[in-house]
């Protein structure tokens, strides 16, 4: 049953037979026989089918609900037992948003300094894809804003919350003031994170608070292609006081207070709202609230 539930999430994640067998690791009537299996045991229709994958049914949203509980529980229990036996081990996998890549090894050193035996990897990608890949068991917990937008159902640990600066070069427009205003920012040729990105959205919202519309010249999902943008001294842009400190933000360049509002949205650590959590989760979120103490300290 679990191995069917597992391969009923990957199939309603990919909304493909074919890659859906294929990221399970068998072929596609395997695949296909196993969620008829399913069915049968369950005794109703989880997936409308026709000459390819049509979406779930009603009652298949619904199992999909229990079988990410039941496949989270399982998979707590298994590694429960393999720390109780050999200790922390395996592997950690984070996402992030591209703004919290600045202050992420903090909380990286810390873990890796306690729990040597397991690996870690952390990806950048947008808030909505934190959530999607949280729900979809395929990380372990993320990093995101916990206050701009809903995150539904998670465990959250606050960790920081973001300001934000005027970053640009100097002898441009602005470049010598000691605070800025968001009107007064949007006046300049901007290059700012891509629509998809929150801090973006975020961004938008101030301006069009202070009557101001968003015309960046430039998009881009990197924050280190921005900041390579900005090196050229004809682009400016709107970044985290965090990240832009650790970016470097010196010599012929500025970074300026924006003011009217002096905004603030807290990014925090989600994981699944499961107790208990697997090892490896209840260790990152150990790490989540030293780290948070030590800057509220």
């Amino acid at each position: 049953m679990i191995d069917k539930l597992e391969f009923f999430i990957v199939l309603a994640r990919e909304r493909h037979f074919g890659h859906a067998a294929e990221e399970c690791g068998v072929t596609q009537p395997t695949l296909s026989a196993a969620i008829k299996q399913l069915e049968d045991q369950l005794g109703v229709i989880l997936v409308q089918r026709g000459s390819r994958f049509q979406g779930l049914t009603p009652e298949g949203q619904r199992v999909l609900e229990w079988a990410r509980r039941i496949v989270g529980d399982a998979k707590t229990m298994r590694e429960e037992m393999k720390a109780a036996r050999k200790g922390l081990s395996g592997h950690a996998r984070l996402a992030i948003i591209p703004t919290a890549s600045s202050m992420v090894t903090a909380l990286t050193v810390a873990f890796a300094e306690k729990h040597p035996a397991v690996t870690l990897s952390v990806t950048s990608c947008n808030s909505l894809q934190v959530l999607s890949k949280l729900e979809n068991f395929e990380i372990d917990a993320g990093i995101t804003y916990v206050d701009n937008e809903p995150t539904g159902r998670v465990a959250t640990v606050p960790l920081y919350a973001e300001r934000y600066q005027l970053i640009t070069s100097a002898g441009q427009g602005l470049a010598e003031r000691q605070q800025v205003t968001w009107a007064e920012v949007a006046e300049l040729p901007l290059c700012l994170l891509t629509p998809d990105m929150q801090n973006r959205r975020i961004i938008n919202q101030h301006l069009s608070e202070a009557g101001a519309s968003v015309k960046p010249t430039l998009e881009s999902n990197s924050m280190i292609v921005l900041f390579s943008h900005i090196r050229t001294g004809k682009w400016a842009s709107i970044m985290p006081v965090n990240l832009a400190e650790t970016l470097g933000v010196e010599g012929d360049f500025r970074a300026i207070p924006i003011v009217e509002p002096d905004a603030r949205h807290i990014v925090g650590m989600i994981a699944a709202p499961r107790e208990p959590h697997t090892p490896i989760v209840s260790a990152l979120l150990h790490e989540a609230r030293i780290f948070a103490r030590s800057l509220s300290a």
